[in-house]
C-alpha cells in the first residue's frame, strides 16, 4: 500500500513574508490529492516541503508515519514532475525514461525493458527509440509521467504539468492522468491554478489562499458547500449579494439583499458560525443555479433588466442589471431564441442553491 501524507501544522516563512500558515492534513495513500489556488498562495511551496526541496521553518512532514526532517529528496518515496518537464531533446524517448535508473547503476539492459513496460502503461508502445523533440505536447507529458515511475516511487508530485498545453489537449490530458493514476495505484498529489483539474481528476481538493488551507473536500462539496467568500468566489463562477439576515430557524434562512421580496435559502452549517438575524452577509447564487421565473409564485423571484450575452457555443451567459448590481445568468444553447435588448427579465432560484457566508474576501477576477 503507497504511504499516506500528513502534515501538522506546517509553517515557510521567508525572512518577514509568510509562504504558508499552519497547514494541517493528511492526504491517504492512493489519493488523488489536489491543491488548487491562484498564483502565489503557497500551494508549490507544500509540494516542495513535501518532496524535501524546502524545509518547514515550522511543523512537521510525515510519509508513511516517518517525520522527514533531514531526509534529502533522493532519501523521499517521492517523484516530482516539473512544470516545464525538463526532458533531454536530444535522447531517445526511452533514453529520457530510463534515465533515473542510469543514475542508480542499473544495467543497459534492464533500463530498456522498464521503459518499454512503461510506454505501454502511457499509450506509447514501439516510441522508445523516437527522439523527444518529435513528440507533441501530450505525449512529452506522458513520457514526463513514465519517467517519474521508473523508479517506482509511492508518491508522484505533479507541479502544474498541464499549464503550457492548448485547451483541448489539456482536457485530454486530465483523462489520460486519472486513468494512470488508477492504473498504477499511486498517491498523486497535484498542484494547480485551474479549478477544471482539481475538479475532474482530484478525491479531494485543498483550495489555498495567501498560505492558508480555506478548505478541505471532494469536488462537490467544494462547488455545491463552500464555506468562505473566497472558495465560493473562486471555484466556478458566482454571483455576490451583499444583504442581510432576517430570520434564521436552522434549516431556512430569510435573507433581504435589497432586490425586493426578501429571499428564502437553506442554512448551511458548513459555512462556520450560524448566521443570526441583523447579521450582514455575503449571499452567493451561482449563474448556472438561476433561471427565468415561469412561475409568478416562485420563492426566490426579483426583476432585472437585459444589458448584454456572452455567446460561448454550448452556453448563453446573460448579463443582466438587477437594480444596480450586475446578475450573470447562464443557459444552455438549446437553440431557443435570445433575450431582447433591454427586455426585463423576472429570475429566480431554488433555495439549497443560494449560499449565504459571512462577509470575507473575494477572489479577483
Amino acid at each position: 500500500m503507497t504511504k499516506e501524507i500528513s502534515l501538522e501544522h506546517v509553517w515557510v516563512e521567508f525572512g518577514e513574508f509568510t509562504a504558508v500558515q499552519k497547514a494541517n492534513l493528511n492526504i491517504a495513500g492512493g489519493e488523488f490529492f489536489s491543491f488548487l489556488g491562484p498564483s502565489g498562495c503557497g500551494k508549490t511551496t507544500l509540494l516542495r516541503c513535501i518532496s524535501g526541496f524546502q524545509d518547514p521553518t515550522r511543523g512537521v512532514v510525515k510519509i508513511g508515519g516517518k517525520d522527514m526532517k533531514g531526509v534529502g529528496p533522493n532519501k523521499r518515496p517521492t517523484a516530482l514532475i516539473f512544470q516545464n518537464l525538463a526532458l533531454f531533446p536530444l535522447r531517445s524517448v526511452a533514453d529520457n525514461i530510463s534515465f533515473p535508473l542510469e543514475v542508480r547503476g542499473v544495467d543497459k539492459k534492464a533500463r530498456r525493458k522498464r521503459a518499454d513496460e512503461l510506454l505501454e502503461l502511457i499509450a506509447l508502445p514501439g516510441q522508445g527509440d523516437k527522439k523527444v523533440s518529435e513528440l507533441s505536447g501530450g505525449q512529452k507529458q506522458r513520457v514526463a509521467i513514465a519517467r517519474a515511475l521508473a523508479v517506482e516511487p509511492d508518491i508522484l508530485l505533479l507541479d502544474e504539468p498541464l499549464s503550457a498545453l492548448d485547451l483541448k489537449l489539456r482536457q485530454h490530458m486530465r483523462s489520460e492522468l486519472r486513468s494512470i493514476q488508477k492504473q498504477v495505484g499511486l498517491t498523486f498529489i497535484y498542484i494547480t491554478h485551474d479549478q477544471g483539474e482539481a475538479l475532474t481528476m482530484s478525491d479531494r481538493i485543498a483550495v489555498m489562499n495567501k498560505g492558508k488551507i480555506e478548505q478541505i473536500g471532494d469536488g462537490k462539496s467544494i462547488y455545491d458547500h463552500p464555506t468562505t467568500s473566497f472558495v465560493a468566489s473562486f471555484v466556478g463562477e458566482n454571483n455576490v449579494l451583499d444583504a442581510t439576515i432576517l430570520t434564521n430557524d436552522g434549516k431556512t434562512m430569510e435573507i433581504d439583499a435589497g432586490l425586493g421580496t426578501p429571499f428564502k435559502v437553506e442554512s448551511h452549517p458548513a459555512g462556520g458560525p450560524a448566521l443570526i438575524p441583523g447579521d450582514t452577509c455575503q449571499l452567493f447564487v451561482r449563474p448556472e443555479a438561476l433561471k427565468i421565473a415561469k412561475d409568478e409564485n416562485s420563492i426566490n423571484q426579483f426583476d432585472s433588466q437585459f444589458v448584454s450575452e456572452e455567446f460561448e457555443g454550448n452556453m448563453r451567459h446573460i448579463v443582466l442589471d438587477a437594480q444596480g448590481k450586475k446578475i450573470k445568468l447562464s443557459l444552455i444553447n438549446d437553440g431557443t431564441n435570445s433575450i431582447g435588448s433591454n427586455a426585463p427579465v423576472k429570475l429566480d432560484f431554488a433555495p439549497n442553491l443560494g449560499i449565504a457566508l459571512k462577509p470575507g474576501e473575494l477572489a479577483s477576477a
